[in-house]
């Protein structure tokens, strides 16, 4: 007799929406790895592991902190969405994470049709927000009841994968070495948790200014793949 298995504690909804199938519009993007690739300043497997660990530090202190004010307080949406338009200088940076926040609602307008993600539409549409990625995923998600622990992985999860993959898009790494420096970079993971998982909308900082002056240079790129 087969004895039952005991629940995962890991809800099947959070493994959706970690799915690349999920179209939440993060493969436009590459965090500007595309403009720092086109200009030498990142190469080969040395170069993209650096990358993507200052990236993961400044998700961790750029965008955490938004998506865990708006996960607290999703009716502050307003608020949270004005901060974090004010706080993204680069107009790079800041047209992206609109496009990405833009797309994310659509997406889970789309597929989980119920109450709390139409009233976080319906404050889009009524405070006509800018809709910033953090803080509309940090709303999203509560809504659909995503324990606030899974929230922050989820960010910090797709961060380190979306650099990747542009990195395989872009040439720079194949897909078996970039599985290596993802699982390198588990320990990274858990270590800018332990390092921002409390921080609040008002400790938003900039880790990451190389990466942010590069990223500003993409729309002047000769050919670009991405979008930011």
């Amino acid at each position: 007799m087969i004895a039952p298995r005991e629940p995962s504690g890991t809800p099947w909804l959070l493994w959706q929406l970690a799915d690349s199938a999920f179209p939440a519009g993060g493969y436009a993007h590459s965090g500007g790895l595309e403009a720092a690739v086109q200009q030498g300043e990142v190469a080969g497997a040395a170069g993209l592991h650096a990358y993507a660990r200052a990236m993961l530090g400044q998700a961790g202190r750029a965008s955490l902190p938004y998506v865990n004010a708006a996960h607290a307080e999703p009716e502050r949406l307003p608020e949270w969405d004005r901060h974090c338009h004010v706080f993204l200088t680069n107009h790079v940076a800041n047209r992206a994470s609109r496009g990405q926040g833009r797309t994310l609602l659509a997406a889970f307008e789309k597929s989980f049709p119920n109450s709390g993600v139409q009233e976080v539409a319906k404050t889009f549409r009524a405070h006509k927000l800018h809709a910033h990625y953090a803080p509309m995923q940090g709303a999203l998600l509560r809504v659909l009841e995503v324990p606030p622990r899974q929230a922050q992985e989820l960010c910090l999860f797709l961060t380190l994968r979306g650099t990747l993959s542009a990195a395989v898009r872009l040439g720079v790494v194949g897909p078996f070495q970039a599985q290596q420096i993802q699982k390198d970079l588990a320990p990274e993971l858990d270590a800018v948790l332990e390092r921002c998982a409390d921080l609040h909308a008002g400790c938003v900082a900039q880790t990451a200014p190389l990466a942010d002056l590069w990223q500003a240079t993409h729309d002047r790129l000769y050919s670009r793949l991405f979008q930011a």
